[in-house]
């Protein structure tokens, strides 16, 4: 019992660090080390689970990954940026990118490319790094497959400032 209320305790304050976006370093130091404290092993498994949020993302910045996309089922539901998801805007989840972080999306298997801007968090599903709306991931050619393998690039931070931080409890 004591293991499980500790371990949940250092998942809410990574949890709040990260949607406050607080310095990646501390908020996965503090975790760390009271998961560290709470059960053997836990620190490797909540390290692994949680990525840390970039503080700051350099154009030209390239990385690659399984990217999903997620639907008009989530129209109107507020994004972890506290935006409203818009099925038909240009938009992804990023696991660490900061929110308002421009990025060119190349589909690897097609070669077709769009640019999105960061408004959320996610996906927590293990081995992919990104979620796209509805749009961006039509224009990609990837809704019938499902999941994509692509390479991203950022290309620099949205002119657009309404994307706001999240409110913490």
């Amino acid at each position: 019992m004591f293991r499980l209320s500790a371990l949940t305790a250092a998942l809410l304050s990574l949890s709040v660090a990260v949607h406050a976006q607080a310095p990646a370093a501390t908020a996965t130091a503090t975790a760390t080390a009271t998961a560290a404290a709470a059960a053997p092993g836990a620190a490797a498994a909540l390290a692994q689970a949680a990525p840390a949020v970039v503080a700051s993302a350099a154009a030209g910045d390239v990385s690659e990954g399984k990217l999903a996309y997620y639907g008009s089922k989530f129209n109107g539901r507020k994004t972890a940026s506290g935006e409203r998801f818009n099925a038909g805007a240009m938009t992804m989840a990023h696991n660490s990118l900061p929110f308002g972080t421009r990025v060119k999306v190349t589909n690897l298997a097609n070669k077709r490319s769009v640019v999105v801007r960061v408004n959320d968090r996610g996906p927590s599903t293990p081995g992919r790094v990104g979620d796209l709306s509805l749009a961006a991931a039509q224009k990609l050619g990837a809704v019938r497959k499902g999941t994509i393998d692509a390479k991203m690039e950022v290309v620099g931070m949205s002119k657009d400032r309404s994307t706001k931080k999240a409110k913490t409890p």
